[in-house]
This record gives structure tokens, sequence and C-alpha cells, in this order.
């Protein structure tokens, strides 16, 4: 499996830089609930994913994103009855555009913050967090560090799980010698899939923690660092540069989901600049990805 990679672009600047445009990028898309601005979060996520961990992972990525977009999107309806433009009924219960467009607007923005904690662990590795926050507040630089070390350790453990039980499965239906019991169905084997997840999860940070506590952790006031890095006068002007486009971009996304709404009935506001400026923002490292291979 091709392992996603942190850009040149960002290795030459300092950790801080990286930061706040991570941050600035979680904070934009689990805090803007629109559907345009969602979209545009879930794109950039993709482009990113695929021009640094390669198309074809990013595509097995999708395979289990597209149904929980879809899948939140038809059971919203069930729970919120609420809109104007109805669809067809269920029962005694309408389904309405708004709801279903509610749904599947929340699942695109669960699937994009997890595409960007993911990029996230690729634009920021241990040993850049752990300069940035390692003697300042280390249990808080450890904490984010393992915290995007484990999503994408999840869902490439996810698969393998996965692969494992079809395997298995297989075998069990073809082997004319084994008499058991028939396959489980599709909702029983996710069941089991979760259910073994879950308890490597628990396992894996038990010996986690172990392993810090035989080597030391925490035994010395001041940490060292695998590589000095110091803050120069380019990035100050990153920062302010990076802080002045995230100002003016999150006014924008306000005016945006200020003026939006789902219920009782769709109403947005056409904003084709104001979309363009917060589509640059999320294409930022991917741009910055193509422009430093087409230097290359």
């Amino acid at each position: 499996m091709r392992q996603m990679y942190e850009p040149p672009i960002f290795q030459t600047t300092h950790p801080s830089v990286t930061a706040l445009f991570v941050l600035v990028t979680l904070v934009f898309t689990m805090g803007c609930l629109q559907p345009a601005l969602v979209g545009i979060s879930l794109v950039g996520a993709l482009l990113f994913s695929a021009t640094c961990g390669g198309v074809r992972e990013t595509l097995r990525s999708i395979v289990w994103q597209l149904p929980l977009i879809v899948l939140v999107a038809l059971v919203n309806p069930l729970f919120s009855a609420s809109g104007s433009t109805e669809l067809f009924r269920l029962g005694h219960r309408a389904v309405y555009v708004e709801s279903l467009v509610y749904g599947a607007t929340m699942g695109a923005m669960f699937v994009a913050s997890v595409m960007w904690f993911k990029a996230a662990a690729s634009l920021l590795p241990f040993d850049r967090v752990m300069s940035l926050l390692g003697n300042r507040a280390p249990a808080v630089a450890l904490m984010v560090s393992m915290a995007m070390r484990m999503i994408p350790r999840f869902v490439r453990q996810g698969h393998q799980i996965d692969a494992v039980q079809r395997a298995s499965a297989a075998c069990a239906a073809g082997s004319s010698l084994v008499q058991g019991p028939a396959p489980a169905p599709e909702v029983k084997q996710r069941l089991r899939l979760a259910s073994v997840l879950m308890g490597w999860t628990m396992e894996d940070s038990l010996e986690t923690a172990d392993a810090m506590r035989a080597r030391g952790w925490g035994a010395a006031a001041r940490r060292t660092v695998y590589q000095r890095m110091r803050f120069r006068t380019q990035d100050a002007v990153a920062l302010v540069a990076l802080g002045a486009a995230a100002a003016v971009v999150g006014l924008v996304a306000w005016h945006v989901c200020r003026s939006f709404a789902f219920y009782p009935t769709l109403v947005g506001v056409r904003m084709r600049g104001g979309y363009v400026l917060y589509a640059a923002w999320m294409l930022l490292p991917t741009l910055l990805m193509l422009l430093e291979r087409r230097r290359a």
C-alpha cells in the first residue's frame, strides 16, 4: 500500500506554518455546514490524497466513503421529517428533499473531516509536531501526533481485517469438505469487522502506553528533537499571509453559511467569487505539490 508523504514545499517551512493551515482547514471543514462548501472541502481532500498517496489508494477509500454519505442521506429523513418539498411517503412519514440534502451534507462533512485528518498526518509528521510543541506542551504534542497517526492506521487495519474475513468466507463457501453454516450476511460481517477493529485499537493503545513507559516517557523535563527547526523571516511572512487569507476566506464562508438554510426550504446565496476563494484555500496543498513536481 502506497503511503502519503509530506510535500516538499512544507518541508522547507517552519511547522507552525503547516499547523496553521491544517488547523484552519479542519475548522472550515467541520464548521461550515453548507453543501457547496462541504463539497469543495471534500474534493480538495480527495485531490490531495490522490496527488500524495496515489489514485488507486484514493479510489479504495472512496469505496466506503460514498456508501457512508448515501447511508446518512437516506437515514436522516427517517429521524427528521422536516422540509417543504415532498418526494414520497414511507407509510405515514413523508420524505423531503431538504432532509435528504441535509443528511448528504452531514455525511460528506464527516468524510471530508476524516480525509483532512489523514492529510494532516502527512503534512505534519511526528517529528515536526514534537519540534513544535514537544518542550512546551509534550502531552498535547503526543496526543495530536498519535490522533493524526491513528486515523490512517485505523483505515488500513480495517482494510486488512475485511480482506481476511472475505478470504475466510470464500474458502468456507467454496470448499466441499467443510460442512458448516452459511456465510454471514454483509451487515453481520460489518458488525464483526467493527468489533475486531475496536478490540485491536484498545490493545494497540495499551501496548503503546507500555512501550512508552518502558522507554522512559516523561522522565526528563525537556526532550531533544531529531531536527532543529528555526523560525525564519520567510516563515513569519508565510504566517502573516496565511492568517490574512484565512481571515478573508473565513468571512466569505461565514457570509455563505449565514445566508443559507436547509429548512423549511433550501435558500442560499450566489457568491461565485467567494466559492473560488474557498476552493483556492482547499486546493492550496495540491497546487503546491504539483508546482514542486513541475519544477523537479
